[in-house]
C-alpha cells in the first residue's frame, strides 16, 4: 500500500512594500536671504543719498560773503532764515552731517559704540527675513518682541547713559548753530526757488517710507 502524500501547507507571499521617496523640501535659508536683503538697502541707501544731494546748490553761492550782512532786527533774521532753509536745505543739511561725523571720528570709542549699535539692529532686526527662525542665544530663542525690546533697551543705554549721546547732542547743536548764524546773515534777495522745490519741498528723502520700504515693512 503507498504511503499517503503529506499535506500541502498553506503558503501567503506578502505583497513587496512599496517605499517612496519623500523629497526633501526646499527652502532658502535666512544666510543666504540676509546678505541678499543688505545689498538691497545699502542700493537704496545709496541711489537716496544721491537724490538728495543732487538737489544741493553750488558751494560758492552759499559761502559767498559779499551777500552777508547783519540783519536789521530779529524779525528780519527770521525771516532770511527762513527763506534761507527752504533754498539751502540740502547744504545745510550736509553741513550739520559733516559736524556729526567730525565729531565722531573725534571720539573713536563712541564712534565704534555707535556702528556696533547700528550693526545689531541691521543683523538683529531691520534686515532679518520674516522667514527666519527665532534668534537663539544664552540657551534659548528670543521672538521679535523680545528682540526689538533688547535693542531698545540697548539703544537706551547707549545714547542716554555713555558719552555717546552728549556727542551726538554737542555735534547736532553745533551743527544747528553754523546753519541757524548763516541762515540769518545770508542775504537771500537774490535767490530764486524752482517751482518743483516749492511744490514738492525740494530733494529731501522721505526717511520713514524709505526706512519702510528697504526692510519690507518691519519700521
Amino acid at each position: 500500500m503507498a504511503a499517503a502524500a503529506p499535506p500541502l501547507l498553506p503558503t501567503t507571499v506578502l505583497p513587496a512594500e512599496t517605499v517612496t521617496a519623500t523629497p526633501a523640501p526646499t527652502s532658502v535659508s535666512s544666510a543666504d536671504a540676509n546678505p541678499a536683503a543688505t545689498r538691497a538697502f545699502l542700493s537704496r541707501l545709496l541711489d537716496s543719498v544721491k537724490r538728495a544731494l543732487s538737489g544741493a546748490r553750488p558751494w560758492p553761492e552759499l559761502v559767498d560773503r559779499t551777500a552777508l550782512s547783519r540783519p536789521d532786527s530779529l524779525s528780519d533774521a527770521t525771516a532770511r532764515l527762513r527763506k534761507n532753509l527752504a533754498y539751502f536745505r540740502v547744504n545745510y543739511a550736509a553741513i550739520v552731517a559733516l559736524s556729526l561725523a567730525a565729531s565722531l571720528l573725534a571720539h573713536p570709542f563712541s564712534l565704534a559704540a555707535l556702528l556696533a549699535l547700528l550693526a545689531a539692529w541691521c543683523f538683529l532686526y531691520l534686515l532679518r527675513p520674516a522667514d527666519a527662525p527665532p534668534l537663539a542665544a544664552f540657551g534659548r530663542t528670543f521672538s521679535d518682541r523680545e528682540t526689538l525690546g533688547g535693542l531698545i533697551v540697548a539703544s537706551t543705554f547707549v545714547v542716554f547713559l555713555t558719552s555717546v549721546g552728549y556727542l551726538i547732542f554737542s555735534a547736532l547743536t553745533l551743527g544747528a548753530a553754523l546753519v541757524c548764524a548763516h541762515g540769518a546773515f545770508r542775504v537771500p534777495e537774490d535767490l530764486f526757488l524752482d517751482e518743483p522745490d516749492q511744490a514738492n519741498g525740494g530733494a529731501s528723502v522721505n526717511l520713514l517710507s524709505f526706512v519702510s520700504n528697504a526692510t519690507g515693512g518691519r519700521v
